[in-house]
């Protein structure tokens, strides 16, 4: 009991410090709201950093083409053109980032531009959730700092990964799409920190010591997570709950926080039942436990891909010492009886070990199912302030409002411009498509990976027919109204696209081809090509 008010006084006492005058040059210190706000424009600096990194490389690839980037863009587009909505999505029903990516349009800054100011929201958004993490400034010490310092280690792990691969082992920039569950990532941490005030509450002794606000705090998350992802409840629902059940052998509070959580996670699973007819793949054949050895080869090939990748071993030492680090951070804060500041920690590494484990016996092989290995651990720098010396100087507000000022001017003067370039970079290949196809005013088809970016970009995306190789309407991540068409009249092809297998014994021979860089378009003219049955 002693310890315990020994630390509760020495919180009380760096919260005192906190308003009281700068004892450095006796100036008073900034309130708290611009505290917060600092620590925001800061985030923004740092997410304009990343995104600039990340548009500059191949790594733009993912974020500005990719067939399955596109998805988010796809329904704002159909919603856009007044298209009834039947979609064909899988497990995941991308609500968040679709509602976030429509407001974002209404900005008016093209497809592109939008996808780009998409993923700076992305990571102030993390940066958010970190902040709740960190705790309350009445509880921990410096916690803006510790959110900062967190994002700002995610900023070192996604600058650092350049390939234009969907399966490369680079996790941490996922989360500038809108489509690499970038919602689920932002709620996952969110719990956490909701967790962690939730016991924070129950220490500093409330008038009814119990974490209400934790427990719906979490219930709701969870449940609004796992309506767009069930991906939350491996992620998030499991390991938090075996973290908290630990530390419910000492503190019953924490029951109430798992039934809050799981409680959350049963209601988002009822919720997805009314939503059943949007979802074209469970998932269910993603998990094979038979084939976990495959999948344990798979990852291992992965690693030392991202291993011998620029930046790649750098990277990899880096996130193993944030592991590591989660561990000491856990061993240290439960010996001081901060517990909600333990939890946290302890996130950060059982996370990462369980998601891994869980993976390799599902068998699954899908890189972007282990992203909580990078983004978990950045749990231990949220918390690290609170284990550094008490005597370290405190920043003047002065210096603290100049560094973020002069951050964020470079990340808008230097970044913006990359931003820039790289979102409106020209296509002759993709604008020879889309010029042609608008011009004949005619309804065309093409196979998922090719057809998507043009569908994408055409000014009524209905012009544009996803099937398959057999001209079969292929009901992947795309809206089943386009099949109503009947028909269409020519194709587009690259080297993504297997060779069409046409019905009543048409072939390429039949159609002109017009060449079109990458692309080349089969024009089948007053000879439509009638549509298949759909397929998923």
């Amino acid at each position: 009991m002693a310890r315990r008010a020994y630390i509760d006084c020495s919180w009380e006492s760096v919260a005192v410090a906190e308003q009281s005058p700068n004892p450095l040059r006796g100036e008073p210190a900034l309130p708290r709201r611009a505290r917060e706000v600092l620590g925001v424009l800061a985030a923004v600096a740092i997410a304009i950093a990343v995104v600039a990194a990340v548009a500059a490389s191949a790594r733009s690839e993912l974020l500005f083409r990719d067939g399955d980037s596109l998805v988010t863009t796809l329904i704002v587009r159909s919603l856009a053109v007044g298209q009834p909505q039947d979609w064909a999505l899988s497990s995941v029903l991308f609500l968040p980032e679709t509602a976030v990516l429509g407001l974002l349009t209404l900005l008016g800054l093209g497809i592109t531009g939008t996808l780009a100011l998409a993923g700076v929201v992305n990571i102030v958004a993390l940066y958010a959730a970190l902040r709740v993490a960190a705790g309350s400034t009445t509880r921990a010490r410096a916690p803006i700092a510790g959110a900062l310092l967190a994002v700002s280690g995610f900023a070192v792990l996604a600058a650092s990964e350049t390939s234009p691969s969907r399966d490369a082992l680079e996790l941490a920039s996922l989360l500038t799409t809108t489509t690499y569950y970038s919602a689920t990532v932002v709620g996952v941490v969110l719990a956490v920190g909701l967790a962690r005030r939730g016991l924070d509450r129950v220490a500093d002794g409330g008038s009814d010591a119990f974490p209400w606000g934790g427990v719906v705090g979490v219930g709701l998350v969870a449940a609004a997570s796992v309506l767009t992802n069930p991906l939350f409840a491996v992620w998030a629902t499991v390991p938090l709950s075996v973290v908290l059940g630990v530390v419910a052998i000492r503190r019953r509070a924490a029951l109430w926080l798992i039934a809050g959580l799981v409680a959350g996670t049963a209601v988002g699973f009822a919720c997805r039942m009314p939503l059943a007819h949007l979802i074209a793949n469970t998932g269910a054949g993603y998990f094979d436990p038979s084939r976990w050895l495959f999948s344990l080869e798979y990852y291992a090939v992965l690693l030392a891909e991202r291993w011998n990748a620029p930046w790649g071993a750098a990277s990899v030492v880096f996130a193993a010492l944030l592991w590591g680090w989660c561990v000491a951070a856990t061993a240290l804060l439960a010996r001081r009886r901060e517990v909600g500041a333990a939890v946290v920690a302890a996130c950060g590494w059982a996370m990462p070990l369980l998601v891994v484990v869980g993976a390799i016996l599902a068998g699954t092989h899908a890189a972007r199912y282990l992203q909580p290995a990078v983004f978990a651990p950045l749990a231990g720098l949220a918390v690290l302030p609170s284990l550094l010396p008490a005597a370290l100087p405190r920043v003047r507000p002065l210096v603290a409002v100049g560094a973020v000022a002069v951050a964020l001017t470079a990340a808008v003067g230097l970044g913006v411009p990359r931003i820039a370039v790289a979102a409106n970079a020209p296509d002759a290949d993709l604008a020879c498509v889309l010029g042609w196809a608008e011009q004949s005013g005619r309804t065309g088809a093409g196979q998922f990976w090719t057809v998507r970016l043009p569908k994408t970009h055409l000014a009524d995306p209905r012009g544009l027919v996803q099937v398959d190789h057999r001209l079969r309407g292929y009901a992947w991540l795309v809206n089943r109204e386009d099949f109503g068409v009947g028909e269409v009249s020519f194709l587009v092809l690259d080297e993504q696209s297997p060779a069409f297998v046409l019905p009543g014994g048409r072939s390429m021979a039949d159609a002109e081809l017009i060449p079109c860089g990458r692309y080349t378009i089969a024009d089948f003219g007053s000879q439509p090509l009638p549509i298949g049955p759909q397929r998923s």
